[in-house]
């Protein structure tokens, strides 16, 4: 995630703000600009952005902003419909009618958002089911009904995504991940794991990359429910660490596939995060981890840079979660079989969006 500031008086803004606390300019996420600007008003509904790069262009606010409260995008006066590129994915909110499903739906809203934000800064392709109606992607935030009625389960199938409501309650995410045994376990960790198996869908099946993926991941051909139901009534083999990114990644090569995925983007995310921001770490001893002064963003950086500086900085995450007496930041370890695979995928997503020659040039430059 970029570090946005206020266009008017330099406040710094975080991703969710809708008005600057400083200036109290009204704001908005203008996706294409991939800025948190201010905006001024241009008559009606309309609006305008200061600046430069924005000359001539009008926004209006996403209907979820206006009347629901729950989004802070704006999408082009032109556009089609009343909401952003973000909200309109989404098929199914949870009944408002409960006081709390208001906010539940709220912070689903902006790990989604967070979720769409990284896919378009990986270029990867975004469509709607209105755009396309066998292909594209849709999310339906379900919340469990009578207790004698099935749970909702949080999953994909065929371009759905469904997420249990339940999910964005911090107490009872923490409550199924000590359940399960899970070392970590976000509301954005799932958009990030669901939304892989879309894109298995979309850049892997029946593709040139399917041999590749079966290679390092796995025949997928396997029965998946006699895989699930193995998994969990013997749990993952004793030394999973050595070849899977988690425990759950053990159960099948698409969960495999998908928690690489999310894996990816956690670190993508991340290491974006910590080049806006200028992180450096500097070692005190000689073979202590070291982070270059310039950590450079994913679309510009070979897979070997990434990992160069992955290392480092979760080491720093993981030194200042203990000292706040809190879990490590990053529970995991990235053997050489995990890093093959999320290698795959860097390489998938550049084949797919036409960054590969652009990542082989970063690779040269790291040499």
């Amino acid at each position: 995630m970029r570090i946005f500031h206020c266009d008017h008086c330099g406040h710094l803004l975080f991703f969710e703000n809708s008005r600057c606390l400083n200036c109290q300019h009204q704001l908005a996420y203008l996706p294409d600009l991939s800025v948190v600007g201010s905006l001024e008003s241009a008559g009606g509904e309309l609006w305008c952005s200061p600046l430069e790069r924005a000359r001539g262009r009008l926004y209006r606010l996403c209907a979820n902003y206006q009347a629901a409260n729950v989004c802070n995008w704006a999408l082009p006066a032109d556009g089609e419909g009343s909401l952003c590129l973000s909200c309109r994915l989404t098929q199914v909110i949870p009944d408002l009618s409960q006081p709390e499903h208001r906010e539940a739906w709220y912070r689903l809203e902006v790990a989604k958002r967070r979720l769409i934000y990284s896919l378009l800064q990986l270029q990867l392709p975004i469509h709607s089911r209105t755009d396309d109606p066998d292909h594209g992607l849709a999310f339906e935030l379900l919340a469990d009904m009578a207790p004698h009625e099935p749970p909702v389960l949080t999953g994909h199938n065929d371009g759905v995504i469904v997420i249990n409501v339940a999910e964005a309650d911090d107490a009872q995410r923490e409550a199924r991940r000590q359940q399960l045994h899970e070392p970590y376990r976000t509301l954005l960790g799932h958009f990030r794991h669901e939304i892989g198996h879309y894109y298995w869908d979309r850049l892997i099946a029946g593709g040139p990359a399917l041999a590749g993926f079966r290679e390092l991941f796995g025949d997928e051909q396997q029965d998946y429910q006699q895989a699930l139901q193995r998994y969990y009534q013997e749990g993952p083999p004793a030394n999973w660490q050595d070849r899977w990114i988690s425990a759950y990644a053990t159960t099948h090569p698409w969960e495999d596939w998908a928690e690489s995925w999310a894996h990816y983007l956690h670190m993508t995310d991340t290491l974006e995060t910590a080049a806006a921001m200028g992180l450096r770490l500097t070692a005190q001893r000689a073979g202590d981890p070291s982070l270059r002064s310039e950590v450079h963003l994913q679309q510009r950086a070979s897979f070997e840079r990434m990992i160069d500086d992955w290392h480092p900085l979760t080491y720093a995450l993981n030194s200042l979660s203990r000292g706040l007496g809190l879990r490590d930041s990053y529970p995991f370890v990235l053997s050489a079989e995990v890093i093959d695979k999320l290698r795959f995928i860097h390489t998938v997503i550049a084949d797919c969006t036409g960054t590969h020659d652009q990542h082989q040039r970063a690779s040269m430059l790291d040499r």
